[in-house]
């Protein structure tokens, strides 16, 4: 297979789970040094928390974001160490992952994406206790329908709008409780196969994350990043990010836009790279890539498993 079809893809809050990046760690020193440094910069035992919980820990925001940071950063420097020959021809990620996609193109170290992902999370906290609000997966219709709803249920201070653009026919909406309330029934109405409230309080990509997305772009100016080596696709543009100044753009905006993820794919489709590896936790993006291109051939690194699935198939 040609080095330039392949593409690294890291995930997003949702994907984390106890256990992750234990084996990886217990296997391969690179990774388990990528840990201990998470654990020296953010002053508490991460490691411990993504390997053994408690659950409810693990899935607070200010911990979950670090932990998946963490273990893609430590699942990409064992891929980099074991397969040096594998060099990806796009880069991407979703929503959080955005900021580990920025680690594999070269524009940010893994310590300044760490306090990165750190102060996201922490934000993202605040906002969600500040201005609590809801996440609504929407499966089975349109985008130009939900976004019709959307507008139709959104008032000038209770906004609904489209947070995660998935795939097709799984879409995200994320906004103020009333709007989302006023929401469902319609959604439903118009065909909806399922409305389901997702189990967060923390309306990301919404203008309730305006809060939150002012600190954030502080720190992101502040942040020493360079342009990227390898291309790295926006979730905000689903275009690529050539320039650092193009890169803090679109991490600036993406807290209160959509993630385009389906676009995102198409376009690097229509580059003709189809060859994915999903690294971090789970296989979220990898069930999303295969419903948005058929020819999609889609990898996960998460476990010592992974890479020797990977390397025969190098």
């Amino acid at each position: 297979m040609g080095n330039n079809s392949w593409v690294f893809v890291f995930p997003g809050q949702g994907s984390q789970k106890i256990g992750m990046g234990l084996d990886l760690a217990a296997l391969y020193p690179t990774a388990r040094e990528i840990f201990t440094q998470a654990d020296t910069l953010l002053g508490y035992p991460l490691s411990e928390i993504a390997w053994h919980g408690p659950e409810e820990t693990l899935n607070n925001t200010a911990y979950t974001q670090p932990a998946l940071f963490t273990h893609s950063i430590a699942g990409l420097r064992v891929l980099q160490e074991s397969l040096p020959d594998l060099r990806p021809q796009f880069v991407a990620g979703h929503s959080m992952g955005q900021i580990s996609a920025l680690v594999a193109s070269g524009s940010l170290s893994f310590l300044d994406g760490l306090n990165l992902v750190r102060l996201r999370g922490h934000l993202m906290q605040k906002a969600g206790e500040d201005m609590p609000g809801s996440m609504v997966a929407v499966l089975g219709l349109n985008i130009p329908t939900i976004e019709a709803i959307c507008a139709e249920v959104s008032t000038p201070i209770e906004i609904v709008q489209v947070a995660n653009d998935n795939c097709p026919g799984q879409v995200v909406i994320s906004g103020a409780n009333a709007a989302i309330d006023r929401a469902i029934p319609l959604l439903q109405l118009a065909g909806a196969r399922r409305a389901v409230r997702l189990p967060v309080s923390i309306a990301s990509h919404s203008t309730l994350m305006h809060q939150a997305q002012q600190g954030f772009s502080t720190a992101v100016d502040a942040s020493p990043l360079l342009d990227p080596e390898i291309t790295i696709i926006g979730n905000v543009t689903a275009q690529p990010l050539q320039t650092s100044m193009e890169v803090r753009q679109d991490l600036k905006n993406q807290l209160t836009y959509r993630v385009r993820w389906t676009e995102s794919i198409q376009y690097i489709g229509a580059q003709n790279a189809h060859h994915y590896v999903e690294i971090g936790t789970g296989s979220v993006l990898s069930g999303l890539i295969k419903r948005i291109d058929q020819d999609a051939q889609v990898y996960t690194l998460g476990t010592p498993d992974d890479i020797n699935k990977l390397q025969s198939a190098f």
